[in-house]
């Protein structure tokens, strides 16, 4: 398929090719728009499926005055309609977190579809206890109060000073039993809104002082009545009012689920004038206790499952250990009580016939985890041993059911890293998180992939052992569509030139370069990918300028370290000496005539009838260098010739220094693409090296 993107950051316009189901392999240098590439292809999918406009933020600063023209377009994936991306976000957001690597490793790792069909298996047999909770408000009911209740009595052995139990009937009962003088507000201190009556009266306390008149009704003769509205600020605290009708609100719902005994003396603790007394607390507790146990009992129940039973050997007796023999819990042994126990225990005797199958597919299921479990950590373990990391990962499952990878280290393998982050180096980071990505991402399995500058952080061992675990493993990216954007030639070398025959499909390569704005890419084939011998020899039989041949010819000496004559008369040709020079060990002296025949012989092997003279000429007639740079059609020639004219003086230390860099060989890779059909040389470094070609001419000019 093929993408144009228009208007996005420093893309103007421009055009890549992926071809789906394989790799395709974007190089180029920074600054071509790479990023912007992922982020424009991502937020054009993200806007299309979710109607939102993220491509806005892609809009050139010069176009940004006018919201209406120039918006950044992007066209060809209307195919594609799921993504996933590995870059710097990717890892601040799903890998690394405080105690495992990888959010959510449950659905990365074990969640798959023979992990449904083996769950499908195991809930048709216990789907009838799910059918009794599921959607029964009665029952949901029963648990919600029978929990709230039980947290009424607090969690102390005892009963708790600060439970609500305690603190609406420990003093007594004061609603039931209206103290002295108080009476008159019987029917407001016992309607169920009394707790807002109370607070209502209360407040209104403060304006008694203001008037003779009754701030509640406006009558006359306040004084002979303050007395007793002030009593009920001394008698209530509606706080306390709050937790006992709670209390009693309770008991009143859970009346049908208590024995009739159990129900009138709670009710008539509750009523007492006198607050409660040793034997109350005692009672109220074993109260509590059954309460518990049939709580516990039941929310066992409803958890019935694969989680639940797993770690058991016998089913049959973990499940007869979840019947509920009401008998021994006598509080709430009463005939509401017993008919849904009976209920819930005949259910529970329907899967204990099924035992047997039921013990089955729980070992089928707990095998398929174990097996994958082992292998996720046999696959990742091997490829951190062989890429040379003393770590080890081991996939988990906590207390609570939940599976998390954790990391450790092969010196304390005793227990796992927390706080990954500030363990691992950035390239090991980064590793982590690309291998955990491509599993993530044959889970997910999304239309395209794109692999943002994913493996420059490496060394070549590593990057080759990544490489290989990304394309070639059983669980792997291979087949799928994948756009890796990178400014590293390694993977082009491994994966193109030397060992295509081990990926398949074979990668697609391009080699992206943006002049100006305007994207364009040029496809790399094996025969592209060459020595810089293979280079060197090639340009200097093919150029039409001697001076650029010779440039290339002292590059063919340096290679070889034949730093003999030839290379020694070449070095002084470009260094404008002339008298050449010959330097040994810092001590310099004239070039021998001997030595300047021997050097104009093999020179003249590969430029016929080489003279030092003529070409010293040549480079020494200024004209004739900005001649030959401004007809150079490659930007690595640009620089050599660059360095010739203007060797030195460029006002840019950071333009210096590249093209002194560019200059000499331990700067380049052993595999290259040819400088005078890719243009590997940054632009914008020729942009600069122009203004000064410019300003040396207008200064001969003047």
């Amino acid at each position: 398929m093929d993408i144009k993107l228009s208007n996005c950051n420093s893309i103007e316009t421009g055009t890549i090719t992926i071809i789906e189901n394989s790799l395709n392999i974007k190089y180029a240098i920074n600054g071509t728009g790479k990023s912007t590439i992922s982020k424009a292809m991502e937020s054009n999918i993200i806007d299309r499926l979710n109607s939102t406009n993220h491509l806005l933020n892609l809009k050139p600063f010069k176009y940004r005055g006018d919201k209406e023209t120039n918006n950044p377009i992007i066209e060809g994936l209307d195919s594609i309609s799921s993504i996933s991306i590995f870059n710097e976000s990717y890892i601040d957001q799903y890998v690394f977190l405080q105690d495992e690597l990888l959010k959510d490793s449950f659905e990365v790792f074990i969640h798959d579809e023979k992990y449904d069909e083996g769950m499908q298996k195991i809930n048709e047999y216990i789907k009838v206890i799910g059918d009794i909770f599921v959607g029964n408000d009665e029952i949901d009911n029963l648990m919600s109060d029978l929990l709230e209740l039980s947290n009424c009595f607090g969690n102390s052995k005892g009963l708790a000073k600060s439970s609500s139990i305690f603190k609406g009937i420990g003093a007594g009962n004061k609603i039931q039993n209206i103290p002295e003088g108080l009476t008159v507000y019987k029917d407001f201190l016992q309607n169920k809104q009394n707790v807002k009556w109370l607070k209502w009266q209360m407040s209104g306390n403060e304006y008694l002082e203001i008037s003779s008149i009754c701030p509640f009704c406006t009558n006359t003769g306040i004084e002979e009545k303050k007395e007793t509205i002030l009593a009920v600020k001394k008698e209530y605290d509606s706080k306390l009012i709050e937790h006992l009708n709670k209390v009693i609100d309770i008991i009143h719902r859970l009346s049908s689920y208590f024995t009739e005994d159990t129900y009138n003396k709670i009710l008539a603790i509750s009523q007492s004038v006198d607050g409660l007394k040793e034997e109350h607390e005692r009672y109220l507790l074993e109260v509590r206790d059954h309460i518990n146990i049939l709580y516990n009992k039941l929310a066992k129940i409803r958890t019935l499952g694969f989680h639940t039973l797993k770690d058991f050997s016998r089913v049959k007796e973990v499940v007869e250990g979840y019947k509920i023999d009401i008998e021994y819990i006598a509080h709430l042994n009463s005939t509401a009580t017993s008919e849904k126990v009976n209920n819930i225990n005949e259910l529970l005797d329907s899967i204990l016939e099924q035992a047997g199958h039921l013990q089955g597919e729980i070992n089928k299921q707990k095998r398929h985890i174990e097996k994958t479990i082992k292998d996720y950590n046999d696959e990742i373990n091997s490829f951190l041993q062989y890429a040379g990391y003393n770590y080890q990962v081991n996939l988990e499952e906590d207390n609570e059911g939940n599976y998390k990878l954790k990391l450790k280290h092969n010196d304390f393998v005793e227990d796992h890293i927390s706080n990954v982050k500030l363990h691992l180096s950035y390239g090991e980071r980064n590793a982590f998180a690309l291998v955990l990505f491509m599993f993530e991402v044959i889970k997910n399995n999304p239309d395209l992939i794109i692999l943002d500058d994913p493996i420059s952080s490496f060394d070549k061992n590593k990057k080759y052992a990544i490489i290989d675990m990304l394309f070639r493993g059983e669980k792997s990216l291979r087949g799928k569509t994948v756009l890796m954007l990178t400014h590293d030639f390694d993977p082009i070398v491994d994966m193109i030139y030397h060992l295509p025959h081990k990926f398949q499909p074979v990668p697609k390569a391009a080699f992206l370069e943006n002049v100006n704005g305007i994207l364009t890419e040029k496809f790399i084939e094996k025969k592209d990918v060459k020595t810089f011998l293979e280079i060197v020899k090639e340009n200097i039989f093919s150029l039409d300028e001697d001076i650029n041949k010779l440039i290339y010819l002292r590059r063919l000496f340096e290679v070889n370290e034949d730093k003999a004559e030839p290379y020694h008369l070449l070095s002084n040709l470009f260094k404008k000496r002339e008298i050449p020079e010959f330097i040994a060990n810092g001590i310099s002296r004239p070039m021998t005539q001997e030595e300047i025949d021997i050097a104009t012989s093999i020179i003249s092997e590969y430029i016929p009838n080489f003279n030092y003279e003529i070409y010293y000429n040549t480079v020494a007639d200024v004209h004739n260098l900005i001649r030959l740079y401004e007809k150079s059609s490659n930007n690595y020639e640009k620089l050599q010739i660059y360095r010739i004219i203007n060797i030195g003086n460029s006002k840019n230390d950071i333009i210096r220094k590249f093209v002194n860099e560019t200059y000499h060989l331990e700067n380049d890779y052993m595999y290259q693409l040819n400088p005078c059909i890719y243009q590997i040389v940054p632009h914008f470094i020729i942009d600069e090296c122009d203004k000064d070609v410019i300003d040396l001419k207008q200064s001969i000019t003047v």
